[in-house]
């Protein structure tokens, strides 16, 4: 595939940042956000057709998780490979190619919404629009390589912040056509994002780069899988971005099943979420920058705890005001946590280079070529986190007819990533030579 290729990117010096590099980065965000933005959007397409899908169509809650789920997985194992096709094909390249892809799930659902469609064919087109989820894994990775590390936390929480806030964007536009139109106009949402798709596409190709020093590298890859700080960043970013994505898709469908309300009523209600929790995750990782990643990390995690137990009171004692109010919270702690977990990502492998005894330019390249081979990993194991709230509420419904029993279980998880923030990245942050000026608490 053809297009522009810069052959040489060293953004850590700064006189070629400031004269060159900062410019060509900050045009190459913003529309990887506006792709990741729709890849997001037609992800969680699903979190939104399900409220379209009254009695006519027969299918009951458990069926409506289900459907749910199969475009979280999906999404979350179509991560890996996105995430290398970045250095095979060119981050400018694979936008493209990626943006255009997300027609076929959009038609398909376009094709199959209407009552009397079987329930098999509902999970396949589910199934298709996972591959918006890994649109994320390939433009984080992008983004990763075009930025120095002292900038890494903003710039990355920008655009996962800018790709997420794609959520709550379709399920507005799901609002409007059901207080508009009514519940029985599925495809108005689904034909407004058809040209979208199409722009997405021609702004990459007009305005983005491929970066010609970032190639795949095996080694990089098995050396992550190998590095025990892959996994337990995996585990942390289940407990942030898993459950952002869970609870995206499954709000609007608690609030139905749970609470009575209505489509409409639902769709009011289910955006609100989404939004704040994107709105907020460049914050995290601005917080992140200055504070240090394992700090607002270990915080978040806390908060959402106690936010996890309000949500049981108010789903114990039916109350619609104080669910919403802790389910609100929840989703802004996530977004803050997204932020600072994927900051603290490249500081734990330039921590290690700088142990290694390596500095400078050889010390962040060690380090963005770790940290790019694990963001893919830890991206798609996150994005499991997903799946799991969504077979957790699945289970939970079926078995009493309430969402109490899934939010006791992530109450208990979020105890865990608070133990294992504090124990790997607080307590005794590992030894490190005195030319090393980075700590794992501030990373």
């Amino acid at each position: 595939m053809a297009g522009r290729w810069i052959e040489t990117w060293e953004p850590e010096d700064e006189t070629f940042w400031r004269e060159k590099g900062e410019r060509i980065a900050r045009r190459n965000l913003w529309f990887s956000v506006l792709s990741e933005h729709i890849g997001f959007s037609i992800w969680t397409l699903w979190s939104v057709m399900v409220l379209f899908m009254g009695p006519e169509y027969g299918i009951d809650p458990a069926g409506k998780f289900f459907l749910i789920s199969t475009a979280t997985l999906v999404g979350a194992l179509v991560r890996v490979p996105y995430t290398f096709a970045v250095a095979r094909f060119g981050g400018r390249n694979w936008t493209i190619f990626s943006a255009m892809s997300l027609l076929v799930p959009t038609l398909a659902a376009f094709w199959v919404m209407e009552p009397g469609t079987s329930y098999g064919t509902f999970v396949a087109v589910a199934a298709l629009t996972g591959i918006g989820g890994g649109n994320f894994a390939s433009s984080m990775t992008n983004i990763n390589a075009f930025f120095p590390l002292r900038k890494k936390g903003w710039a990355l929480g920008l655009n996962a912040g800018g790709g997420n806030i794609g959520v709550p964007v379709v399920q507005l536009v799901g609002l409007l056509v059901i207080g508009t139109l009514g519940a029985s106009h599925p495809r108005v949402v689904l034909g407004v994002y058809l040209p979208l798709i199409i722009v997405a596409a021609l702004c990459a190709a007009l305005y983005m780069d491929n970066l010609r020093p970032v190639k795949n590298d095996t080694g990089a890859a098995l050396e992550a899988v190998r590095d025990p700080h892959t996994w337990i960043m995996s585990v942390l970013y289940i407990g942030t971005f898993g459950s952002f994505i869970g609870y995206s898709f499954a709000f609007g469908l608690v609030l139905q099943t749970q609470f009575g309300r209505t489509p409409l009523q639902a769709a009011s209600l289910t955006f609100i979420g989404p939004l704040l929790g994107s709105l907020i995750r460049p914050v995290g990782g601005r917080l992140a920058d200055r504070y240090g990643g394992a700090r607002i990390t270990l915080a978040t995690f806390v908060a959402m705890a106690a936010a996890t137990g309000v949500v049981i009171h108010a789903s114990g004692t039916a109350s619609l005001v104080v669910f919403l109010t802790g389910f609100t919270a929840l989703f802004v702690l996530t977004g803050l946590g997204n932020g600072s977990t994927y900051k603290m990502i490249p500081g734990i492998f330039h921590t290690k280079a700088l142990a290694r005894g390596l500095d400078g330019e050889a010390a962040a390249a060690h380090g963005r070529r770790l940290s790019g081979a694990a963001m893919g990993l830890i991206g798609a194991v996150g994005a499991l986190g997903g799946l799991a709230i969504n077979l957790a509420f699945r289970q939970s419904f079926q078995a009493s007819g309430t969402g109490t029993a899934a939010f006791w279980s992530f109450l208990a998880f979020y105890g865990v990533c608070v133990a294992i923030t504090w124990a790997v990245y607080l307590r005794r942050p590992a030894p490190v030579p005195a030319r090393a000026q980075l700590g794992y608490a501030e990373v």
